[in-house]
């Protein structure tokens, strides 16, 4: 698989050799689809709590008489079938929203998703990202130049100034290889890739 290397303002140089096993995998959506909703799972968190009928404020008194209404019987109005009631299976905060990946199958997902783009046309090679600065500006304009407005970079090194510089930029996303996760692959209308960057993400996910 050859993938596009391209200058700083953004066009095509050369080509660049990337491993098939990485980069020219077949489509897999139901693999994609797996890994991409266990990510969003795992990312979830018990926040939520509802009151089960013994925790709802209510009075234990009998609403009404036992027969003679023609109503169903009631007890107490702390009923889950009762307007203010319980909930019969309420969320709770320890409530565990995870699932589980093998890493055989998260390996192939991800190698699937970076064949993809390559095959789209959304992903592509560069020498190197750097900026002489932890400034905004400097990285902004350098976006601007290769016409890029959504844009995730996997770098072989994240050194100080590059994160500083991309992490106010809500359109621009900066990682190393180990922390390229498939949602953010997935969004993100442009991956840049690093040349040594490549070589990592062989060695993790052939």
């Amino acid at each position: 698989m050859q993938l596009e290397l391209l200058n700083e303002q953004g066009q095509a140089t050369s080509k660049v050799d990337a491993p098939d096993t990485v980069f020219a995998r077949d489509y897999n959506e139901a693999l994609v689809h797996q890994i991409v909703v266990a990510y969003q799972a795992n990312a979830r968190s018990g926040t939520r709590k509802q009151l089960t009928r013994r925790e709802v404020h209510h009075s234990t008194k009998k609403p009404f008489r036992q027969k003679g209404t023609g109503n169903a019987r009631a007890g107490m109005t702390s009923s889950p079938l009762w307007r203010g009631g319980g909930r019969i299976f309420p969320n709770t905060p320890d409530e565990n929203f995870s699932q589980k990946v093998n890493k055989k199958m998260y390996r192939a997902g991800i190698a699937t998703i970076l064949s993809q783009l390559a095959r789209d046309g959304r992903l592509a090679v560069v020498d190197s990202l750097t900026v002489e600065a932890p400034k905004t500006k400097l990285l902004a304009s350098k976006f601007k130049a290769m016409g890029l407005d959504s844009v995730m970079v996997i770098t072989d090194q994240l050194d100080d100034n590059l994160a500083l510089a991309s992490r106010n930029l809500h359109n621009v996303l900066v990682v190393e290889p180990r922390y390229a996760d498939p949602l953010s692959l997935v969004f993100y209308k442009k991956v840049l890739v690093t040349k040594a960057a490549v070589e990592q993400l062989k060695e993790m996910f052939e």
